[in-house]
């Protein structure tokens, strides 16, 4: 607002900030096949006992 934009990241600030999106994009999705896979789990393990 006052003074202009700041300065566009440096190469090395957005390679940081490219490594930690594909990270938490990756820990969403194995979150997600944890979830989607936990009731077979629970199912197997019951059978078991």
């Amino acid at each position: 607002m006052f003074g202009g934009p700041p300065p566009p990241p440096s190469e090395e600030e957005r390679k940081q900030q490219e490594a930690l999106a594909n990270q938490t994009v990756t820990a969403a999705l194995t979150t997600c096949l944890l979830l989607y896979l936990s009731p077979f789990a629970i199912d197997y393990v019951k059978r078991l006992v």
